[in-house]
């Protein structure tokens, strides 16, 4: 059986990247998977960028992009889904607490890497027939490389290193090709998300900072019902519409790092 060499692709830059390096023979894969962790989660743009653009753009140059759905017992689910739906004690992603950072999250592995795995093994990755899974880190962000360790059956490998790509030459390589440089990929409601980028999804986007207000409130209303202390989207420690105004010229320079998912397997 011929060997799986996969993209993961989120979507955003350096993963539309290596799908582009692929179609131009530059790199050896032969399939892209794009995890779909909801059209209830995944950023409108970043969707639209993937089904509107990548997809009908790789399908013309006979490269398959697929779309796998996230599931749980055997059902499709989403990030918001498991979140919100009724009786769930599960956060998912990396709400703040009252110390100002992150707390664990499991979005990355339950939502992208065990997702993609699924699709691997039923497509004849094995231990004895290991796929190799392409993680678009670029070398401006070196230091996310190897985290964690290789599902069974994958291995995962980084072409940009390879090749001495940051994410300017990403963007240069996409424009090349005579594509559109994609938004960054993430979930709207993703607590990585720079103060600013809160700010300017307020400003620019009032309907999803809405829908990420109310996720928060729904779950510290869950927590208040239980006992447990508050969480937030942000880590200023107060409710999202408190803690973010409007985007102004004050929030630049309060960043915590760059916010989103554009490797495909997001922050691992």
């Amino acid at each position: 059986m011929e060997q799986i060499r996969a993209i993961s692709y989120g979507g955003g830059v350096q993963s539309s990247a290596l799908i582009v390096l692929a179609v131009q023979g530059r790199i050896d894969f032969n399939v892209a998977l794009f995890s779909n962790v909801g059209d209830d989660s995944e950023h409108p743009a970043s969707l639209k960028y993937v089904r509107e653009v990548m997809q009908p753009w790789a399908a013309e140059h006979n490269f398959p992009v697929h779309e796998v759905i996230p599931t749980r017992r055997g059902e499709p689910t989403s990030i918001w889904n498991e979140i919100m739906r009724e009786g769930s004690n599960r956060n998912v992603i990396p709400v703040y607490g009252d110390i100002g950072a992150p707390l664990s999250r499991t979005c990355t592995v339950d939502f992208k890497v065990k997702t993609i795995g699924r699709w691997l093994r039923a497509n004849g990755a094995s231990k004895t027939n290991v796929a190799l899974v392409a993680i678009g880190i670029s070398t401006d962000e070196i230091e996310r490389a190897g985290r964690g360790k290789d599902e069974p059956g994958q291995k995962r490998v980084y072409p940009l290193l390879e090749l001495g790509l940051n994410r300017d030459r990403c963007e240069q390589v996409i424009r090349d090709a005579g594509l559109p440089v994609p938004p960054k990929s993430s979930c709207f409601f993703c607590p990585f998300h720079r103060p600013l980028t809160w700010a300017e999804m307020r400003r620019d986007e009032p309907n999803l900072f809405d829908k990420a207000q109310e996720l928060e409130d729904h779950m510290n209303a869950r927590n208040a019902a239980r006992g447990r202390t508050p969480v937030y989207l942000s880590r200023y420690g107060k409710r999202l519409t408190d803690a973010i105004p409007e985007a102004q010229q004050s929030l630049f320079g309060l960043g915590i790092g760059e916010d989103g998912c554009d490797s495909g397997f997001c922050w691992t």
